[in-house]
C-alpha cells in the first residue's frame, strides 16, 4: 500500500533548518509525496502538548502517514516505532506522543520497532532521528515498503499511551485544567459542554493556585460563539467540542495570566459580586 501524504508534527520550530531538512529527505526518497506541515511550534520537549495536538488534528488529517517528532529522549534506549491504523501509519518515538492519536484513529492494527537500518540514513550523530530515522521511514512507507520490513514486530498494547488529563468532581465543583492556549489566547480546558450542562448558562470559574490571594475568580457565561460572550470572559464551545475560556477579540490567557497545565475550578451559578472585566475602546495590538 502506498500513500501520498505525510502530516508532519514537531517541536522543531521554523527558525533552524530542521524541518526543511526532514522534508528534503522525504522528497529525495518519495518525490511524489506531499508533506503537510500541521505544526512545528509544539513547546520544546513537551510530549504531552504534542500528544494533544495530534489528538486534536487526527480526525482531519489526510489519509497517509502521521510523522510526529517531539523526542527529548533522542539517542537513548527509547524505541522508534511505526504503528499501523485503519487510515495509515503513525511514525515517531515511543514516549507517549503517538498514543492518543492512534486511539482516535481507531486503534493500532500492528506496530514495529524501527530496527532495520537499511531504511535509515547514515547518522553522524544520534540526536536528529527526524532526519535519520523517522523521515526516511515515512518516505519508504509512502513508497509501499511493508511494516514488517522496517523492523521487529512489537505488541501494540505495549506502546506508551498518551498523557491525557482528566477532570474530576469534588462536591459541587468541577476541577479541570488548561490543556492548550492557542495563538489568540483562547484557553482550551479538558472538559466538554456536557460536563457543565447541569451548571446552567452562567458559571463561576476560579483560575490559578490554591492561594486565594493569587486566584482569579470570574462569573462567566457558557456560550456558542465569541460574540455571544457580550464583553469580558466566557466559556465557548470551541471547534473541537471542548470548552475554552475566551475573551472576545482579546487574549483570555493574558487576562487571567493563564498557562498550560494551570488548574481551573468551575462551579454552578454566579458568584455574587464577581463579574467579568469589560474593556471599552480599541483593542490592544
Amino acid at each position: 500500500m502506498t500513500y501520498q501524504h505525510v502530516s508532519f508534527f514537531s517541536d522543531y520550530g521554523t527558525r533552524d533548518e530542521f524541518v526543511g531538512v526532514v522534508k528534503s529527505v522525504i522528497a529525495d526518497i518519495a518525490p511524489q509525496v506531499t508533506v503537510i506541515d500541521i505544526t512545528h511550534d509544539i513547546a520544546p520537549f513537551d510530549v504531552r502538548a504534542g500528544s494533544l495536538a495530534i489528538a486534536r488534528a487526527v480526525p482531519y488529517v489526510a489519509r497517509g502517514v502521521v510523522l510526529a517528532v517531539v523526542d527529548p529522549g533522542v539517542g537513548t534506549s527509547r524505541r522508534a516505532i511505526a504503528v499501523e491504523v485503519a487510515g495509515g501509519v503513525f511514525i515517531g518515538p515511543d514516549n507517549g506522543l503517538l498514543g492518543a492519536g492512534v486511539a482516535l484513529a481507531g486503534g493500532a492494527l500492528r506496530a514495529v520497532e524501527l530496527t532495520n537500518t537499511a531504511f535509515h540514513l547514515a547518522a553522524p550523530g544520534a540526536t536528529f532521528a527526524g532526519r535519520d530515522v523517522f523521515g526516511p521511514v515515512a518516505a519508504h512507507v509512502c513508497n509501499g515498503v511493508p511494516l514488517d520490513e522496517l523492523g521487529t514486530e512489537i505488541d501494540p498494547a505495549g506502546v506508551l499511551p498518551g498523557l491525557v488529563p482528566l477532570p474530576r468532581h469534588e462536591g459541587d465543583q468541577l476541577h479541570c485544567e488548561v490543556t492548550w492556549i492557542d495563538h489568540y489566547g483562547n484557553c482550551q480546558l479538558n472538559v466538554g459542554a456536557d460536563d457543565v450542562e447541569a451548571f446552567g448558562a452562567r458559571v463561576t470559574i476560579t483560575v490559578g493556585s490554591e492561594n486565594p490571594s493569587t486566584q482569579i475568580v470570574r462569573s462567566v457565561p457558557v456560550v456558542a460563539s465569541f460574540q455571544d460572550i457580550g464583553g469580558g470572559l466566557g466559556l465557548v464551545v470551541d471547534s473541537y467540542g471542548m470548552l475554552a475560556l475566551c475573551l472576545d477579540r482579546g487574549s483570555a490567557a493574558r487576562e487571567v495570566d493563564a498557562a498550560t497545565g494551570m488548574g481551573v475550578v468551575i462551579e454552578r451559578g454566579e458568584n455574587p459580586g464577581v463579574v467579568t472585566s469589560v474593556s471599552i475602546g480599541r483593542p490592544s495590538a
